[in-house]
Formats: structure tokens, sequence, C-alpha cells
């Protein structure tokens, strides 16, 4: 769902996941001086706010296309292509690792936790961030459209569910994977975007949402462009942008 997306995603959904970035550093206590493995490090917008600090940083995607922006957007850092759980990267390399909405992407999460343990130094911690399973307003607006244009969902193949998209499930998630003194919470915020720039990520074709959008045909795409600009003007601002609530998680532990 990311192939060939890379330069839709930077210009759509990059700035809302972006939007965790320090927090999630804080978590992983990346500092100057600290090694850190950024994982599915997309256009490289942790890995550009971990060099800021003074961090030495490699980054890892598993989409070529990110990791060409990375390369360009975090110079500096080493980055890589690399799949998850299967890291090319030597035992207790790292002093912290980081993952921003990578864990609900991958296959087989529990695999890829024990696989970022693997290359955490004895005592290095990590942080992850993902989708609170309920309110991101976001996402709840393109189903909307695609609800009210009558669009046909495809059935994508199924893995099994490994946790719950809450505080306690992602918690127990890293648990469950041998990391210790984990600790968890949310962050809240408000992303304010251009309505068009916001419909350029499932228009091009980014994540699950894209494949759908992308999927139907012209007439059925024309309803849900249609639909979504309707429901879009419901909720702009006086200045044109988009007011979207956004819920996150974020989990950290100790090798």
């Amino acid at each position: 769902m990311w192939a060939g997306a890379a330069e839709a995603y930077a210009g759509s959904f990059a700035a809302l996941c972006g939007a965790t970035a320090e927090a999630l550093l804080d978590a992983a206590e990346v500092g100057a001086g600290t090694r850190v493995l950024d994982v599915g490090t997309g256009p490289g917008t942790v890995a550009a706010a971990a060099l800021a600090r003074g961090a030495e940083v490699v980054a890892v995607d598993a989409e070529p296309g990110m990791v060409a922006l990375a390369a360009a957007n975090a110079p500096g850092a080493e980055v890589r292509h690399a799949v998850l759980p299967g890291l090319p990267l030597p035992d207790g390399s790292f002093d912290a690792v980081v993952a921003n909405f990578v864990v609900n992407h991958v296959e087989d999460p529990g695999a890829a936790l024990t696989e970022l343990r693997r290359v955490a130094r004895p005592g290095g911690r990590l942080a992850v961030t993902i989708w609170a399973r309920t309110g991101n307003e976001g996402m709840s607006l393109f189903d909307r459209a695609l609800d009210e244009a009558g669009a046909q969902r495809p059935v994508f193949a199924s893995r099994p569910v490994d946790f719950d998209r809450t505080v306690e499930g992602l918690r127990g998630l890293l648990e469950r994977a041998g990391w210790a003194d984990v600790a968890g919470g949310e962050l809240a915020w408000t992303h304010r975007t251009d309505p068009e720039v916001w419909w350029s990520g499932p228009a091009g074709g980014v994540a699950n949402i894209g494949l759908v959008v992308t999927g139907q045909t012209p007439e059925v795409f024309a309803r849900i462009k249609s639909a979504y600009d309707r429901l879009a003007a419901e909720q702009v601002a006086e200045d044109g942008l988009l007011d979207l609530p956004a819920l996150a998680l974020l989990a950290s532990g100790r090798a």
C-alpha cells in the first residue's frame, strides 16, 4: 500500500504523522551523541529531528521511494532499505530505537518489536507510536465520503490481530516482545491542513484508503471527490483550513 506513493505521502499525510516526532524522541531519551535507529522512517521526518538533537542516526524503510526522500531530507543520517522483521543490523548496536506509526502496518507486530529489541543495546530505549482506534477525524472524513458516494470497499488480505489499539493493548504488545519498564499514553492534537492537500493523500494512492479510492471506476471516484468536497466545506475554519482532531498512542520501554 506504500509502493510508489512516497511523494504523495510526503505532500499529504506526512505533516500529520510528523507531529509526534518530538514526543517520540523524548520518550526514547534521544539527545546529543545518542546512536538511534529510526525504523520506517518514511520521508525522514523523525530522522531529521533526531539529527537536530545531535544524535547519530541510522534510518531504514521498506519502500525505496521513501528511502530516497529520507536521504534527501535527513542529510547526515545513514539511510538504508530494510524490511521488518529482518533488519540487516548487528545485535545491540543502538542506544535508542524509534518507530513512528510503523507497528500497526507490519505483518507481525510482535515479531517486529522483538527484532527491535535485538538491535537495541542492553538498557537501550524504545519508543513507538500508532494511531488510536478512535478519535481521528481526518480518516473519518474519507470514510464518510466513501459511504455517501456508495463506493465498494475491496477486501484486503487480513492478518492476525496481535493487540487492541488502546494504550493498554500497545503496552501489552511491548511487554510480550520482552521490553521492560513499559509506559504508555495518548497524544492528542488538531491537525490543520488545506482540504486539497488532505485529499491528495488518498487520490495519490497513499495507504489503505488510497488503494480504496484509486481502485474505483472514474465515475465513482468523481462521486467520492464531490462528497469529500461537500463534507470538507462543512469543517473548514474561517481561514479555509481543515481542523482535524488527531489521537495517537505512544509507548516506550527499555531493553
